[in-house]
């Protein structure tokens, strides 16, 4: 497995074999251009210009976009319907949480979730692998929130996004602030992930990725 970074909440999760997956696409007008890169599922968390730009996907592709089970191109796909902000939806409307299943190493990608999840929606996730969750505040969890989440979803890997980086004009916070909030005074950026289901950490593990963009 591989996972490259586009900024913000832009992942591409990649597989031999099987289908390759973009979670929330960005539009330029956020400040970071999409270097278009290509999948076979492009999964949109929020329907905002920030997550749901497929145009900068190259495919063919199939959208994801509302709550369910999936299974294509050999991963098994759960959607799980949340808020993106703490008022229910009231402010910033739903948020859909991707949960991966790439033959038994699970990837959760929690979108733009502005909430701590209830424990109905933790137990309905189930394990979790590696977990890509927002640390950036601005109507997503902030950094305390966060560090709440991971402890509740005990994931072996964890990749921090939606923060602060060069040209993103949204008003978020920075990596530093997530990772002074989880004990770590400084992380080691690299250029992607590659991990199998037998090399994980037996204590989770903060690994901040480098963005890919043009």
């Amino acid at each position: 497995m591989e996972i490259v970074w586009y900024g913000l909440n832009c992942f591409r999760l990649m597989e031999r074999g099987m289908a390759s997956i973009v979670t929330d696409p960005h539009a330029p007008d956020v400040g970071l251009t999409l270097s278009r890169p290509r999948a076979d599922i492009v999964t949109v968390s929020r329907d905002a210009p920030e997550c749901s730009y497929t145009r900068g996907v190259r495919g063919p592709f199939r959208v994801l976009d509302t709550p369910g089970e999936y299974e294509i191109g050999g991963v098994f796909i759960t959607a799980i319907a949340t808020y993106a902000d703490k008022k229910k939806g009231a402010a910033r409307g739903l948020n859909t949480i991707f949960h991966f299943d790439y033959n038994g190493l699970t990837i959760c990608h929690l979108g733009h979730l502005g909430h701590v999840p209830t424990q109905a929606q933790i137990e309905a996730l189930g394990t979790v692998d590696i977990l890509l969750v927002p640390v950036g505040g601005d109507g997503g969890l902030t950094p305390a929130e966060a560090s709440e989440v991971i402890s509740l979803l005990e994931p072996a890997i964890v990749i921090p996004m939606r923060y602060k980086i060069p040209g993103v004009t949204l008003s978020l916070g920075t990596l530093k602030r997530f990772l002074k909030q989880m004990g770590i005074e400084k992380v080691e950026p690299q250029e992607s992930l590659k991990v199998g289901r037998g090399r994980l950490p037996s204590e989770t593990e903060i690994v901040s990725l480098i963005p890919r963009l043009e």
